[in-house]
């Protein structure tokens, strides 16, 4: 059933301002994002005292900008207690009036491009293009790059990236893990090696400078696989209300996790024109640009078809899964998966070291592998590039351990 805007708050009050004649497609838009009504007449109450406001100060459209946005916060803080929120809503209002074409773009100051500037573009759409890397993964590497430009060249206008040396990468590094913990250490010393291949890539240095990148002292496969317990995840699973949309939804995501493995990345980049119905098969964008297809178990598919029947806001995205709260939409990142993954810890009542969504991938291949599969069947279903990533799994595997040690000399004491 259509809402009535005809009854809402904005239409009943007295509307003033350059913005009133919007005030009433704007909350229809908060409506179909899926806005509470609670929150979508908060909303239109803000629009309306923002309008009122640009009306005493003159202002008018299309001529409204951030910077009205700005003085008309600083008035109110003066006036009623201010809201953590009333700067989104009022940018959202601000995106609203653009998309109408009430409220025109400034035009953009022109930035003066550094030479540094302009090597990070360029490394980053190599990134994209040629190594066909996650942009989560292009966030972690860029800034590392920056920091090392950063420390060996003071003045950015002065890039000599000939003049690099590998006693300039060992001091950068040693440098910078002083104050990185060991995982974030690791990341930075790839990122490095990343970026130095870069530099020796397009010509920009002639020795091949990322072997000078010192490792960071880690035993290999010093840890185990942080696998989580079977019935921990049927605990997680049970603890989904399916008969909501949200608990049909978590439920078909740790689904996914659980039988499958997937990695959270993937199940974010799922769309709906990745599920072949007819064949029961799902296909995976993995890491690096590279996908495949994979056998869609029934009871999965039973999920996602559940989900996608009964639980799934109505949206032009043709992702699987979309956020439960306003704005209904595509989720931002694979963090979502993870904070999904830690509620339904949180439900099931288990309290567990490790909360994140790779701990269903570690699950399943170690309960495959108590099984009797092989790590070469086990590296296949998780689509492991190199049978070096499977290979920690042998840790697990203690019957085959077995036969593999030594006698204690002199026997047992």
């Amino acid at each position: 059933m259509e809402p009535s805007y005809s009854r809402s708050w904005s239409l009943r009050c007295v509307l003033e301002g350059p913005l009133a004649s919007y005030i009433s497609s704007f909350t229809k838009s908060l409506d179909d994002q899926g806005f509470a009504p609670e929150s979508s007449r908060g909303q239109t109450r803000l629009a309306a005292d923002f309008s009122r406001w640009l009306k005493q100060t003159h202002a008018v459209l299309p001529a409204i900008t951030d910077v009205h946005i700005a003085s008309y916060l600083r008035y109110r803080a003066r006036h009623r207690r201010p809201r953590s929120c009333d700067t989104y809503v009022l940018k959202r209002l601000l995106d609203f009036l653009r998309q109408q074409g009430a409220a025109v773009e400034l035009p953009t100051v022109a930035v003066e491009v550094t030479p540094d500037r302009r090597l990070l573009d360029e490394y980053t759409v190599y990134l994209q293009q040629e190594r066909g890397l996650s942009t989560e993964t292009i966030g972690i590497y860029v800034p590392f790059a920056r920091v090392f430009l950063t420390a060996c060249f003071r003045d950015r206008k002065k890039i000599q990236l000939a003049s690099l040396r590998a006693a300039n990468v060992i001091a950068f590094v040693q440098e910078q893990v002083k104050c990185l913990h060991l995982a974030r250490a690791k990341m930075m010393v790839t990122a490095l090696r990343s970026f130095l291949r870069y530099l020796l890539y397009c010509g920009a240095v002639k020795r091949d400078l990322a072997a000078a990148v010192p490792t960071v002292a880690n035993w290999s496969m010093a840890s185990i696989p942080r696998a989580i317990a079977v019935e921990h995840a049927q605990a997680a699973l049970a603890s989904c209300n399916r008969h909501r949309a949200v608990g049909s939804r978590d439920y078909a995501i740790l689904l996914l996790l659980a039988r499958l493995g997937l990695r959270a990345g993937e199940i974010v980049a799922l769309k709906l024109d990745d599920i072949d119905w007819d064949s029961g098969s799902l296909y995976v964008h993995g890491k690096s640009a590279r996908g495949c297809p994979m056998p869609l178990p029934a009871d999965v598919g039973e999920a996602i078809a559940d989900y996608l029947q009964k639980g799934r806001p109505h949206s032009t995205s043709r992702s699987v899964f979309l956020r439960s709260v306003a704005p209904v939409g595509e989720f931002q990142g694979q963090e979502a998966i993870g904070s999904i993954v830690e509620r339904a810890l949180e439900r099931a009542g288990i309290d567990t070291p490790h909360k994140g969504a790779h701990q269903f991938r570690h699950g399943l291949a170690c309960d495959l592998l108590r099984q009797g599969a092989s790590l070469a069947e086990i590296g296949e279903l998780l689509r492991h590039r190199h049978p070096e990533t499977t290979a920690i799994y042998a840790k697990i595997d203690l019957a085959a351990l077995r036969t593999l040690g030594l006698p204690w000399p002199g026997g047992m004491q």
